[in-house]
């Protein structure tokens, strides 16, 4: 598998400024065609207060103007951004529906989906909560999730990737396969509970491990095992080994569960301190 499509979602939050200089970096690195997608906000029905006069003649004339002003002004910052990236290709695409539906939409003709984590306080003006997950679920593709605070490299160096066994750890580790080859340390970190028999998987190292091999990723095999949330654990485990990556299946129990009971996934995406690429 290779990049030769990659998606990053624009929107007027103060972060995507350095999205898309993470994205602009990401395809260069991988000689890919970068689509920016800006949702404009036109369906959402969400307008930030005070910045349309209640006593506007045409009120609804006035909330579409501001939005066509909104997204001129981000498609602006995606063009001027993009100047440092000469050799890379790139479009903007520009679309008025709702933007999961959108993410969704245009991420299945993408090789991989860049988003924003959620959260941090930042400037914004446009609806996101959920978002993540939501594309995540209905998309089909991988998707890296950015962190909304920090600075961060597009490639990675020393990646972590935490495997459980599951359907959502195989695609994630797949469509991982063009950073890990470029990666000067992989770290494959096998999550187990608590009381999981370590030698109900002999052949985990030897079946996964060569898998990799022949596709020319030299991976490193590790074991954790904790009391404490896997979340909790898994960052912990990332600092300690110095990651800048993590790769990690997503939702690999119903979304209600872990909304309801908190969960490895919901952990991670709210507290992440690396990038982060998730499939589902």
């Amino acid at each position: 598998m290779s990049y030769k499509t990659i998606l990053v979602h624009l929107d007027n939050s103060g972060r995507t400024a350095a999205r898309i200089a993470f994205a602009g970096a990401l395809a260069n690195e991988h000689g890919a065609h970068l689509v920016g997608l800006l949702p404009t906000g036109l369906y959402e029905g969400s307008i930030p207060a005070g910045m349309i006069d209640t006593g506007a003649s045409d009120y609804i004339a006035e909330s579409a103007a501001y939005l066509k002003r909104r997204a001129d002004s981000v498609a602006d910052v995606f063009r001027t951004r993009m100047e440092a990236w000469p050799s890379v290709s790139f479009e903007l695409r520009q679309v008025d529906g709702l933007a999961t539906d959108a993410l969704i939409d245009h991420g299945r003709t993408s090789d991989l989906v860049l988003l924003g984590q959620e959260g941090g306080g930042g400037r914004t003006d446009t609806p996101s909560h959920g978002l993540v997950g939501e594309v995540m679920l209905g998309l089909g593709r991988p998707v890296l999730v950015v962190p909304y605070a920090g600075e961060f490299k597009a490639s990675p160096r020393r990646i972590v990737v935490a495997w459980n066994r599951s359907r959502e750890a195989a695609l994630a580790l797949d469509a991982a396969l063009p950073l890990l080859r470029r990666a000067d340390q992989v770290t494959l970190l096998q999550l187990a509970g608590k009381n999981e028999d370590e030698r109900a998987n002999p052949l985990l190292q030897l079946h996964l491990s060569g898998w990799l091999d022949r596709h020319g990723v030299a991976a490193t095999i590790d074991r954790l095992v904790c009391d404490v949330p896997m979340s909790d654990a898994l960052l912990s485990r990332i600092c300690d080994l110095q990651g800048d990556f993590l790769v990690m299946g997503g939702y690999g129990h119903s979304r209600v569960r872990e909304l309801v009971l908190g969960g490895m996934t919901r952990g991670i995406l709210e507290h992440m301190t690396v990038p982060v690429l998730m499939a589902h």
